[in-house]
C-alpha cells in the first residue's frame, strides 16, 4: 500500500464529501497525458497531490488537503498565467505558488458544480502546458 492509499484509507468521517472531491480531482490529474502525479504528505499541516508536467515549471496544479477546526477542505492551486477564473471564484495569491503568482480555489464540500469548475481549471492549466486529457474525466466539458 502506498502512502497515498494509506492516507485515503485513513480518511475518517466526511459528512461534506471532501474526500469524494479529492478522489475526483485525483482521477482527473492522473488522466492528464504525460503528467506525473506525486503525493507530498506534510503531516499534520497538509497533504498535497501535485501534477507535474514533463517539462517547464514544477507543477500544473496542486491539490492540498488541509484542516480548519477539524474539518478538511481542499485548496487547489495553479500558476496565475495558466488559467482563467471567469466566475471569480478563486483567490489570487501573489508569489503563493512556488514563489510565483497563483490562483487557489477552496473546496469545503463535494458539490458537483464547484468541483466541475475546478476540473475545468485543471484542464485549462494542462492545455497551457500543451498536455491533453485522456483519462477517466473525459465527460467533463472544458468550458464549464
Amino acid at each position: 500500500m502506498t502512502e497515498l492509499d494509506a492516507f485515503i484509507d485513513g480518511w475518517g468521517d466526511d459528512p461534506n464529501g471532501v474526500k469524494d472531491a479529492f478522489l475526483r480531482l485525483k482521477n482527473v490529474l492522473e488522466g492528464l497525458s504525460e503528467a506525473t502525479v506525486t503525493f507530498v504528505p506534510r503531516p499534520p499541516a497538509s497533504y498535497s497531490l501535485r501534477a507535474e508536467p514533463p517539462r517547464g515549471r514544477p507543477v500544473i496544479a496542486m491539490v492540498d488537503v488541509a484542516s480548519l477546526d477539524g474539518d478538511r477542505f481542499l485548496s487547489v492551486c495553479f500558476y496565475a498565467d495558466t488559467i482563467t477564473d471567469p466566475e471569480e471564484r478563486g483567490d489570487l495569491i501573489p508569489g503563493g505558488l512556488l514563489s510565483k503568482d497563483g490562483y487557489c480555489f477552496d473546496l469545503d464540500s463535494g458539490d458537483d458544480g464547484d468541483v466541475d469548475y475546478v476540473v475545468a481549471r485543471i484542464l485549462e492549466a494542462a492545455a497551457a502546458f500543451s498536455l491533453s486529457e485522456d483519462g477517466p474525466c473525459a465527460e467533463v466539458d472544458e468550458n464549464d
